[in-house]
This record gives structure tokens, C-alpha cells and sequence, in this order.
């Protein structure tokens, strides 16, 4: 009778463990990775100073051109704010981009996308229902590398600042039109219920397993 409890519990436990830890877990590697090598790359890298100044950070990867229209682009990844002491990141929330248009400047490659939320007003926007650029705020392209002490009057007043790669290379990027908002999908797979990025940027949701090497990269900046 034991044996067959614990043969009826191990079989529930692998039914509900996908509910709750459900995510897409490759994307999750990805946005690890993009983060890791596009923050990791020294002098050639998304500056780590910026990193660490800002509230928010989104990372997106594989961004596709075309997806929902000639021009347009779709893509899903994740967002983290600090926490309020500023000592951590929060738990990742699924966030979603369409319309508009990426510029790319290397035909059709899907394109990585790492946006950073400075503190103000940006990151309120950002978790509103539905954030348009261009219409609700600017987003400006982020300098790379020693460009930083370069553009320090561009970065010291932008909201937010975006980085894009493709093909491994960082190219120039205009998010013009495009809008962000909520991966409710994602998120009731990665936490097992309906929740807003909004409750779980605020710091007081745990983190689910299957981000923790999302996590582990984040926490180094």
C-alpha cells in the first residue's frame, strides 16, 4: 500500500510540476545566455555601469522581423526591476513585443533585444497595461562599450536605453511604434496562476525554479 502511495505521488508530481514550471525553459536559457554575452563582452559589451544604475531590465531574445506583417516584429522574453532596497533583482515576469519595426540592418536574422528601465517614471510605463514608444515614452540606443563616457549627457537623460544583436554583431536599432505588455501566457505557466509582471517585479514573489540561471546571471550585475 505504501509503495503505491508513493507510486500515485510521484506520478501527480510529475503531471503538476509542468503546470507550475511550465515556461518555455529554452527561452529562459536564451535570455541567460543573451544577457551573459551581451553584458559579457568587455569593451565591445552593453556597459555594466548602465546595468547597474538601472530599475528594470528586459531581455528578449530572438526577436523576429516580420512575424505580424512586412515591418513589424514580434518577440517574448522576460522582465526583472530591483528590488526596493536595490540588493536584488525580482523574479522574471513574461513580457511581449510586437508592431513597429527593429531597423535591422542584417536582413530577416532574428534579433536579441536587452532594454534597461533607468529610475523615474520608465518603469512605471513599462508595467502599464499596454507601453507604446514613441507614444508613452523614448527609447534611446544605448552606447557600447567606451562609447558610455562618450554619451553620458544622452544616457543621464533617457528613460530607457536598448541594445540590439544580430549574428552576434550589435546593430542599430529604432523600437519606434513598437509596444510591450504583459506575457500573461508565460507567466501563468511559469508561476501556475494568473499574475501581473506589475506584482511580480514588486520583489515579494519567489522565484520559480526554472529561472534560477536567469537569475544567477543577473544577480552578477
Amino acid at each position: 500500500m505504501a509503495k503505491r502511495k508513493a507510486l500515485i505521488a510521484l506520478l501527480i508530481s510529475s503531471l503538476v510540476a509542468p503546470v507550475a514550471l511550465g515556461a518555455d525553459a529554452e527561452r529562459l536559457r536564451n535570455a541567460e545566455a543573451v544577457l551573459t554575452e551581451m553584458a559579457g563582452a568587455a569593451d565591445k559589451g552593453i556597459p555594466t555601469s548602465l546595468i547597474g544604475k538601472a530599475q528594470c531590465i528586459a531581455i528578449i531574445p530572438g526577436v523576429k522581423k516580420g512575424a505580424i506583417g512586412i515591418g513589424g516584429q514580434y518577440g517574448r522574453g522576460y522582465i526583472s526591476c530591483r528590488t526596493d532596497d536595490r540588493k536584488a533583482w525580482s523574479a522574471p515576469g513574461g513580457l511581449r513585443i510586437e508592431g513597429g519595426s527593429i531597423g535591422l540592418q542584417l536582413g530577416g536574422t532574428d534579433t536579441d533585444l536587452i532594454l534597461l528601465v533607468m529610475p523615474g517614471r520608465g518603469p512605471e510605463r513599462l508595467l502599464s497595461n499596454k507601453f507604446t514608444v514613441g507614444a508613452d515614452a523614448a527609447v534611446a540606443a544605448g552606447p557600447v562599450g567606451r562609447q558610455t563616457s562618450a554619451q553620458t549627457d544622452a544616457t543621464m537623460m533617457a528613460e530607457m536605453l536598448a541594445w540590439s544583436r544580430a549574428r552576434g554583431v550589435f546593430a542599430g536599432i529604432s523600437l519606434q511604434g513598437s509596444s510591450f505588455r504583459d506575457d500573461s501566457g508565460e507567466n501563468k505557466e511559469l508561476y501556475g496562476r494568473d499574475i501581473t509582471n506589475k506584482e511580480i517585479v514588486s520583489g515579494k514573489v519567489p522565484v520559480p525554479k526554472g529561472a534560477e540561471g536567469l537569475m544567477k546571471a543577473l544577480s552578477k550585475y
